[in-house]
């Protein structure tokens, strides 16, 4: 592999932009010192430090509102998805090195710098998802395309009503990153993250308005990455990286090469943990769970032991750290395989996919959803977090575009923070983008924050005081 330079090819130097919106561009920083703190680590730190970030802590990941400390929230998913990440980048940048002298002497702290790019995209990779899982993206969508939305998206053009009604947590994620609300200040970068962790995250770099048939098609073309309200913030990102444009006009292009390993740290982490989980809630059976597992180790006979296991909860967790080693490994070694065909756009799949342990890994995702996703508290809580996010969104879009101003829409507007309304340096918003507003601040709730609200404004429960 040799470093890309003609326009049909996206290059590394590119790809690794330091430019944080608005300054100038910085595309060729090349230091003979390793950096302290460079500015992909900035990036991670930015995130940690966010309180959308925080927010994850009480956000569901598989159990919603668990009760046990040891299930994970989306915070410690996406925690550990970055570690995962991290790993992968650097050994996968690597393996790039090694293979190309002139990459190397280009850039010779590419293998860290992918580390930590895709450290900080996997810490944000699920910072836009809102309350109740992936079962909140659904719920949010669902709403808006039922009868009782209607008189308020039937203005909005196509592309602007697919934002609502394929609500995708990517494209909201994509959002909390690089918005700022104009009643918080004058700033315009959301966080401030570089175009390389931006370019990273974006693992669907196109906008939600999608032909259905590209819905079953390349691995980037399943869903949406960006609202109508960051295209230009997007198409600004996307040129400044070098990324290639689709040919089908759409506002859609190919990835950037780190997004693979963001959607494999995510893949990884996801399946084994949440398996992991399933077994610790006593949903799969502890012999099953540590069977399974050992299969995809595939440890050879003479392997030397030299642990006895005396709690099978101490096993499954090294057993589960072991695989993880291993898938990490494996994967890398695909993402070096499929770099030159990723800078050119010629490759677009799940890299997990091409794994010999692929169909265990499938067998693993099926036994999580019949015995977690699908357990019997799961669906009752997501059933009722369809409820709950329908009606918070439709109390307060009917109090948001209440023609008569009566005093239940003034009383349920009070309780909206400033800068999710069109008051002040927001006045004169479209429909659209107050709408968008709305899901931002419905989608930003805890689940438990969001329960308690709907609970409160439909005068089911009262505070309990300060």
């Amino acid at each position: 592999m040799h470093l890309a330079s003609a326009p049909e090819s996206m290059s590394w130097p590119r790809l690794l932009s330091r430019r944080r919106y608005p300054q100038q561009p910085q595309l060729h920083i090349v230091s003979d010192t390793a950096p302290v703190r460079g500015a992909f680590v900035q990036d991670y730190d930015r995130v940690v430090f966010s309180s959308a970030f925080r927010r994850l802590q009480r956000r569901t990941q598989t159990m919603p509102l668990p009760e046990t400390d040891f299930v994970h929230t989306r915070l410690t998913h996406s925690l550990e998805t970055a570690c995962v990440g991290r790993s992968l980048g650097r050994l996968g940048g690597r393996l790039l090195m090694e293979a190309d002298e002139e990459l190397a002497e280009q850039l010779p702290y590419f293998d860290a710098d992918c580390g930590d790019i895709v450290a900080a995209a996997c810490l944000a990779h699920d910072i836009g998802n809102p309350p109740f899982g992936h079962s909140g993206e659904d719920a949010i969508s669902a709403y808006f395309l039922s009868p009782a939305a209607e008189p308020f998206v039937r203005t909005l053009t196509a592309a602007q009503r697919a934002d609502l009604q394929r609500f995708e947590g990517n494209a909201a994620g994509f959002r909390v990153l690089t918005h700022t609300y104009a009643a918080h200040s004058t700033g315009t970068a959301g966080l401030g993250l570089t175009y390389a962790t931006l370019g990273a995250f974006t693992k669907y770099p196109r906008p939600s308005l999608l032909p259905e048939a590209d819905r079953h098609g390349g691995a980037s073309e399943r869903k949406g990455g960006y609202f109508q309200a960051e295209a230009a913030r997007f198409q600004d990102v996307a040129h400044d990286l070098g990324l290639l444009e689709k040919a089908d006009g759409s506002g859609a292009y190919h990835r950037h090469p780190l997004a693979f390993l963001v959607e494999a740290a995510d893949d990884i982490c996801y399946r084994i943990i949440d398996f992991e989980d399933a077994v610790k809630l006593g949903l799969i059976p502890a012999e099953t769970g540590l069977q399974l597992l050992q299969s995809i180790l595939a440890d050879p006979a003479d392997r030397p032991r030299t642990v006895q296991w005396l709690d099978w909860r101490e096993e499954l967790g090294y057993l589960r750290a072991r695989l993880i080693g291993k898938l990490l490994a494996e994967t890398a070694q695909v993402f070096a395989r499929h770099a030159p065909a990723m800078l050119q756009g010629r490759y677009d799949a799940c890299l997990i996919q091409e794994l010999d342990c692929w169909p265990e890994l499938q067998q693993v995702q099926q036994l999580t959803a019949r015995h977690l996703y699908r357990s019997r508290p799961v669906l009752q809580i997501e059933a009722a977090g369809y409820e709950v996010l329908a009606g918070l969104l439709h109390a307060f879009l009917h109090a948001t575009f209440d023609p008569t101003a009566s005093l239940r829409s003034r009383k349920l507007l009070d309780l909206l923070p400033a800068q999710f309304r069109a008051l002040g340096p927001q006045q004169g918003l479209s429909a659209y983008e107050q709408i968008i507003l709305l899901t931002d601040y419905v989608g930003a709730l805890t689940d438990q924050n969001a329960l308690s609200l709907h609970r409160t404004i439909h005068g089911l429960d009262l505070p309990k005081g300060f």
